[in-house]
C-alpha cells in the first residue's frame, strides 16, 4: 500500500510580501488567503503554497539565512499512516502531534510534516505526442499555453551535510525509494516504489553546505513548460536556466530566480517508475544535469533566445 502519496503544502519564509504576491500569482498559482502575516497559494489540486514572515515563531530556526523554505508537508494514504508515523517520530526532535498533522526536524533541520492528503484529484487536457511508433494525436495540433496553471507541487531539493544520514531518515522512516544517485553527491528520492522519477532530491557539495535549492511544479506537458515560461518571462522575473531537458529523469524544465527562496521550476514528462526499476550511478558532469539548456531563457515578447533581435518580416526566413 502506498503510503506517502507527495508534496500537500510547503512553506516559504519571506519579508517581501508584495513581491512574492505578485511572483506567485504570475506563477500560476491562486491566492486563496491573505493576512499580514502569511499569503496562501494553491495549485490546480490543492497542494498549497504559503508564505510567511521570516521571523514567524511558529517555525523553527531557518537552515539557511535570507528567504528559504521553512516547512514541508508530506500526504499520506490513510489516517493509519499518520498514527504509525506519529509513533515512529515520537522521540525525533521537534516532534509534534496536532490537529490530524505529525511533526518533526529532519536531519537537516528542516521541519517535515505528515498528513492525510488534501490535495484533490483533478483532470486536464494533456497534448499528445506522435512519434514514428505511434500517433495518438489525429486531426488536432498540439496545444500552445498562453501561460502555466501548476498541477501541484512535484519535488523539492535540497543542499545536505550529511547526504547518507538524511537519506537514511527518509528511507527507514517514511518508506522512500532511490531512483537514482551521484555516489557520495547527490541521491533521487521517490516516496513510493511506483511513482514519478523522484519526489524529494539530496545533494551533498564538497563545503556541504546546508540550504534550499529549488521547488518544482509539475505541469501537464511540455508545452505548458514553453508557454508558462514565456509568460513569466514577460512578467518580467529572471531565468536562472532553461528550457531544457533533464537526461536522468527525461523531464523538460524551465527553472526561474525565487524571491521567497532558491530556484522555482516548471517541468513536465518525467519517467514513471515501479517495483521493477533498477537505480542507476552517475558521475556529475553538466551533460548529466543538462541534455540541452537554453542559458538566460527565452524572451518572451520575440519567443527567440535573450538578447535577440526579433523577426523583421511574417517569417523567420524573410530578410531585408
Amino acid at each position: 500500500m502506498m503510503k506517502v502519496i507527495g508534496i500537500d503544502e510547503i512553506t516559504y519564509g519571506a519579508n517581501d510580501f508584495d513581491t512574492c504576491k505578485k511572483f506567485f500569482s504570475d506563477w500560476g498559482l491562486s491566492l486563496t488567503n491573505e493576512s499580514a502575516s502569511k499569503l496562501v497559494f494553491s495549485t490546480l489540486n490543492g497542494c498549497r503554497v504559503n508564505v510567511v514572515r521570516e521571523d514567524d515563531t511558529a517555525y523553527p530556526e531557518p537552515i539557511e539565512s535570507g528567504p528559504t523554505l521553512r516547512e514541508v508537508v508530506w500526504g499520506v494514504s490513510s489516517p493509519d499512516v499518520v498514527a504509525e508515523f506519529a509513533q515512529r517520530l515520537a522521540t525525533v526532535a521537534g516532534y509534534r502531534n496536532e490537529n490530524g498533522r505529525v511533526s518533526c526536524i529532519d536531519p537537516t533541520g528542516m521541519l517535515v510534516s505528515f498528513q492525510l492528503t488534501q490535495k484533490k484529484d483533478v483532470e486536464v487536457e494533456c497534448g499528445e505526442s506522435n512519434t514514428w511508433n505511434s500517433k495518438p494525436r489525429r486531426n488536432a495540433p498540439s496545444p500552445i499555453y498562453d501561460r502555466a496553471y501548476p498541477i501541484e507541487v512535484g519535488h523539492v531539493v535540497f543542499f545536505v551535510k550529511d547526504l547518507e544520514a538524511v537519506e537514511k531518515f527518509y528511507v527507514e522512516n517514511f518508506g522512500f525509494v532511490p531512483s537514482d544517485r551521484y555516489p557520495g553527491r547527490g541521491v533521487f528520492l521517490r516516496c513510493d516504489p511506483d511513482g514519478g522519477h523522484h519526489d524529494l532530491f539530496l545533494l551533498q557539495t564538497p563545503d556541504k553546505k546546508v540550504g534550499l535549492n529549488h521547488v518544482a511544479f509539475a505541469v501537464r506537458d511540455i508545452h505548458e513548460v514553453f508557454g508558462g515560461g514565456l509568460h513569466f518571462d514577460r512578467c518580467g522575473w529572471k531565468t536562472q536556466l532553461g528550457p531544457g531537458r533533464h537526461p536522468i529523469s527525461s523531464a523538460y524544465f524551465w527553472y526561474f530566480v525565487n524571491p521567497a527562496g532558491g530556484l522555482i521550476e516548471y517541468y513536465a514528462d518525467e519517467d514513471q517508475l515501479d517495483e521493477n526499476w533498477e537505480p542507476r550511478e552517475f558521475e556529475p558532469a553538466p551533460t548529466r544535469f543538462a541534455e540541452w539548456a537554453v542559458d538566460g531563457g527565452l524572451d518572451g515578447h520575440t519567443r527567440r533566445q535573450k538578447n535577440t533581435e526579433a523577426p523583421e518580416g511574417k517569417f523567420l526566413t524573410d530578410r531585408k
